[in-house]
């Protein structure tokens, strides 16, 4: 379990330190330096999904501070329901209710956690030997175990497990969709989304025109009453509210349908993006040398724009990209 938990450490810094080969993004044109940007007196320490933490461990979600504080010793896992979670490496788990600081539960699950989210009075948890479990909040009992296989190493962009009424959808360690029904208390369904061996966690999920859309690394699935999979190099993904963006590790950004077909695509030479947004009908890529690409969303033009960002924590809201201590809104 402590390799484990060592290898959640190490693997963000394998992804985002940087790119090994020598060449790099230098694009044709910039057109300016992007006017909308700041700083902020701390740097961002962790992240998660949908919430970062900053040194006074204090918590961002999306783009606004609230009035919750990480516990020392504990990471943050992400918001659910109304609450933030964080858990400890020995399953020391606390949920904080976000509008109420009374409001506040700990559970000793005694092994380190990979995930979790909350709905009503159902905690579902991804531990990271890949096990799942649904516990009942005011009792802290069981409900249902899953068994899962135990992973070797994996991307740190790990999904927490997702609430569809009396389903909870675990995004596996493994690339997987494990299904589990909360009130039968029992699994129904897996899903594979892809079969490396290596680096082959769920990173991205979300439900598109009525499709369970998945993706790892390598791999993007759009599940509805057929499986459809495509392979892509991975770096980012966002949703317009109709259509699927990605980038890869080609330097690519594509747009797709829900069923995963290729609307367009234009390719940026060794560009390394760090994130992407999809904010009032255009597509903002934030590239590693320190630039952001604002493109269209018919991905047939595109004006580039330079950017001071450091190394660091990145964390990628609604409006904002967020960079250790500082910060590109989208909008003044």
């Amino acid at each position: 379990m402590k390799k484990l938990s060592l290898l959640f450490a190490i693997v963000f810094t394998l992804l985002f330190a940087g790119c090994s080969s020598k060449e790099v993004f230098q694009p044709k044109l910039v057109k300016d330096d992007w006017e909308f940007h700041g700083s902020s007196t701390e740097k961002i320490v962790d992240v998660s999904s949908d919430v970062a933490m900053l040194e006074s461990r204090k918590v961002l979600l999306k783009d606004k501070l609230i009035d919750t504080t990480i516990e020392e010793s504990y990471r943050l896992l992400g918001s659910s329901d109304g609450w933030v979670l964080s858990s400890t490496i020995d399953g020391q788990l606390i949920i904080d209710f976000i509008s109420d600081k009374s409001m506040k539960k700990k559970f000793n699950l005694k092994k380190t956690i990979a995930g979790a989210s909350i709905k009503d009075d159902v905690l579902a948890v991804l531990f990271a030997d890949n096990e799942m479990a649904l516990y009942s909040i005011s009792k802290k009992s069981l409900l249902v175990k899953v068994q899962g296989s135990a992973p070797i190493v994996v991307d740190s962009r790990i999904v927490n497990p997702y609430f569809m009424n009396d389903l909870v959808l675990f995004l596996t360690l493994d690339g997987k969709v494990v299904i589990v029904n909360s009130k039968l208390k029992k699994k129904l369904r897996t899903t594979i989304v892809s079969s490396e061996d290596n680096f082959n966690n769920v990173i991205y999920f979300n439900v598109v025109d009525n499709k369970l859309i998945a993706a790892t690394g390598n791999k993007l699935l759009s599940m509805a009453a057929k499986e459809i999979r495509v392979s892509y190099e991975i770096r980012n993904i966002a949703y317009s509210g109709k259509d699927i963006f990605i980038t890869t590790k080609q330097g690519e950004v594509i747009s797709l349908t829900p069923d995963l077909q290729v609307n367009a695509k234009v390719k940026f030479p060794f560009a390394h993006f760090l994130g992407l947004i999809i904010h009032n009908d255009k597509v903002y890529a934030l590239e590693k040398e320190g630039y952001l690409i604002e493109i269209s969303k018919d991905l047939l033009n595109y004006s580039v724009y330079e950017v001071d960002i450091e190394d660091g924590y990145i964390f990628v809201a609604d409006k904002m990209f967020y960079i250790d201590d500082e910060y590109i809104s989208l909008e003044q």
